[in-house]
Formats: structure tokens, C-alpha cells, sequence
């Protein structure tokens, strides 16, 4: 899966550690979860960081839920769930791989 480069223009918060938004292990990078979508720092600017296309996460048999132990992200219209170092959201009764 690949995520597209585009741009967030007029952001001029700068993430961190302390900045006060949940910070998202993404492979070699940290996303932060920011007005419903997330952002990665790069090449001196912050990207959307969105994944391209559909990955659904096979054989995932572990329901997420407000009680499920998993950090809860606001993504747009949906919430994920952080697990071992990615997000999980519930489409069409299986769980996609952000």
C-alpha cells in the first residue's frame, strides 16, 4: 500500500511529543491525528498522511471497540484503532489496514 504526497499547505502547528494531539507509529515515521486526519512532518512541510486504496487485514480476529484496549483516533467520519504500530477501521465487516 502507498500513500499518496499531498501537501497540507497552511499548517502552521508544529507536532511533537507535547503538542497535545495522539501520536501514530507508522512504519519509519509519526503520524499525529489532528482535526480528523493525520499529518507526518516531511521535507520541511506536513503531509496528509493517507493510505491509497483498499488493504483489508486478513484474518483479523480481534473486535475493536470503546473497551478493547486499543488507543481510539478520529479519522473523518470513522474512528481506527491503533495496533502493533497501525491503525485498524471497521469497513464492510472486516477490518482495513491503514
Amino acid at each position: 500500500m502507498t500513500t499518496t504526497h499531498q501537501e497540507h499547505p497552511t499548517h502552521a502547528h508544529t507536532h511533537g511529543p507535547d503538542c497535545g494531539h495522539t501520536e501514530v507509529s507508522h512504519g519509519d515515521h509519526v503520524d499525529y491525528a489532528h482535526d480528523g486526519h493525520l499529518h507526518r512532518e516531511h521535507a520541511g512541510h506536513w503531509d496528509e498522511c493517507e493510505p491509497a486504496g483498499h488493504a483489508a487485514h486478513e484474518e483479523h480476529d480481534h473486535a475493536h471497540g470503546p473497551a478493547c484496549g486499543h488507543e481510539a483516533v478520529q479519522h473523518g467520519d470513522h474512528v481506527d484503532y491503533v495496533h502493533d504500530g497501525h491503525r485498524h477501521a471497521e469497513h464492510d465487516g472486516h477490518y482495513d489496514d491503514h
